[in-house]
């Protein structure tokens, strides 16, 4: 189960401290303008070390490229991409290899395996999301290749606390990625507190895509909104997904929940979008937006107690180099696999539909 997609699909390997990380992309149309220069910058979006906020491992993150790309465009071939991890330090954690660190995939995997590299979290560390932001990657050239528009994420909520504005040019000056300018001190002094005393926040991201066409998804098991929570819940430490107004929605009456359609002057859409811009698993014209909750950062520097592999009773303090709150580095992850999911549905919708015919804005 590392290979996700089905008409346009990445295969993802690699361990948090094993040699390298990587991604297969296959189903690529050919003639992508496509090199290491494109892929980087979403790399470093993703890398650890930008700020006082995340973990200080230092990890350039370079990406090279191995096949499926030949004078500078896509072949149409299985495209083969590495990261090299340069700055493992696995002594981090001899101290709990026989140790089941709480909220951690530790006990599952060692159930479902009967063996796990307890190196970083191995398979399960977030250092995996390396392969998923070199695939969205090089979907977005596709998407912007068909038309498509802007897909951004951004932090909407910390530690409990939502925050109502989005300035979409704040998101990239803020190390917490967070859009409302106007509550960033007050989440910033609350995640440096809960830093200093060894602890760890978590938060809420949305992500926001513009220029969807009217006719991606199917039912009754392809639906847009189907697809995208399988994608986003399948990235680390995320516990939540609400597509549009979602679980503000099962409170109101039907009255108040519904969303009138309305004219406008790119066509026929609601007056709020309440739904994220999918009705009936199929996008609407409108912008598609949802929130993922993620959970707060287990490796804490806190003591607290667990239990060994012998199911005895014992004490730890996580050692090594976490994030006091993942949030912000869960934002370029969440939008690479909008883009998976969203290029995936484009090349599904051709195959079955023909040629790319729905308007933005419905019509």
């Amino acid at each position: 189960m590392n290979t996700f997609g089905r008409l346009f699909r990445i295969t993802s390997w690699g361990e948090s401290h094993g040699r390298g990380i990587g991604v297969v992309v296959d189903g690529c149309p050919p003639g992508i303008a496509l090199d290491e220069s494109v892929i980087q910058p979403f790399l470093d979006r993703r890398r650890p070390g930008q700020s006082d906020l995340t973990t200080p491992r230092s990890e350039a993150d370079q990406c090279e490229i191995l096949s499926g790309v030949f004078d500078g465009v896509t072949t149409g071939h299985p495209i083969s991409v590495v990261v090299w991890n340069t700055n493992q330090r696995s002594k981090d954690y001899g101290d709990i290899k026989d140790v089941y660190r709480p909220s951690h995939s530790d006990y599952t995997y060692q159930q479902k395996y009967g063996v796990r590299d307890y190196r970083g979290g191995g398979r399960s560390s977030g250092r995996e999301t390396v392969a998923r932001v070199i695939g969205g990657a090089v979907a977005q050239q596709v998407w912007r290749r068909a038309g498509g528009g802007e897909v951004y994420g951004f932090t909407q909520a910390v530690a409990g606390v939502e925050y109502a504005g989005c300035e979409r040019e704040f998101i990239e000056e803020n190390p917490l990625r967070m859009g409302d300018r106007a509550g960033y001190d007050q989440a910033l002094a609350t995640v440096q507190a809960l830093k200093a005393a060894g602890d760890s926040a978590g938060g809420v991201v949305e992500v926001r895509v513009e220029g969807v066409p009217v006719g991606l998804g199917s039912p009754a098991f392809g639906k847009l909104e189907g697809d995208l929570a399988r994608a986003c819940l399948s990235v680390g430490a995320t516990k939540g997904f609400a597509m549009g107004e979602g679980f503000g929605l099962a409170g109101k009456p039907g009255s108040a929940a519904n969303d009138p359609f309305v004219q406008t002057e790119m066509g026929i859409g609601t007056e709020r979008n309440a739904n994220g811009g999918v009705l009936g698993g199929i996008s609407t014209g409108e912008r598609v937006w949802f929130r993922v909750a993620v959970k707060p950062t287990s490796s804490i520097s806190q003591r607290q107690t667990t239990v060994n592999a012998q199911g005895e009773t014992v004490e730890i303090a996580v050692q090594g180099r976490h994030d006091p709150i993942i949030v912000p580095r869960v934002v370029p992850v969440l939008e690479a696999m909008t883009m998976l999911v969203l290029v995936d549905h484009l090349l599904l919708h051709q195959a079955q539909c023909g040629d790319w015919l729905g308007s933005v804005g419905g019509g």
